[in-house]
């Protein structure tokens, strides 16, 4: 079993920065590809971005590249997410996943197919 623990979520102004943790225990995440997702109120859970285990593949979500930053230290256990210029609609649950199967052609946003979920951060951004 693999537990998750997001941290950094806070209230910011739009255009700050925050730097969202995602801490491991239990078992080493060095294998495993792993992601972020947030689900604003009344709308559906979405991936905003994923890494593959070794960092060599990424996705980002169109509503958040070129100002998020997905990272992953496996030194650490640890996963990060860099969010820069913030927006309103940035606003949500922020929480992090691992996915156990490594896949060949990349990775995965779909949250059915992660299998380790972290309780969420909120972060909320005012106008």
């Amino acid at each position: 079993q693999v537990q998750l623990v997001e941290s950094g979520g806070a209230l910011v102004q739009a255009g700050g920065s925050l730097r969202l943790s995602c801490a491991a225990s239990g078992r080493t995440i060095s294998s495993y590809p792993m992601a972020w997702f947030r689900q604003a109120p009344g709308k559906e859970r979405e991936c905003v971005a994923a890494i593959k285990w070794n960092g060599g593949s990424t996705y980002y979500a169109d509503s958040v590249k070129g100002r998020f930053t997905i990272s992953k230290d496996n030194a650490k256990n640890t996963m990060y997410l860099q969010m820069n210029i913030l927006k309103p609609e940035d606003t949500a649950v922020y929480y992090c996943a691992a996915d156990v199967i490594d896949r060949t052609w990349g990775v995965t946003t779909r949250k059915g197919d992660y299998d380790y979920w972290g309780q969420g951060t909120q972060v909320t951004v005012s106008s």
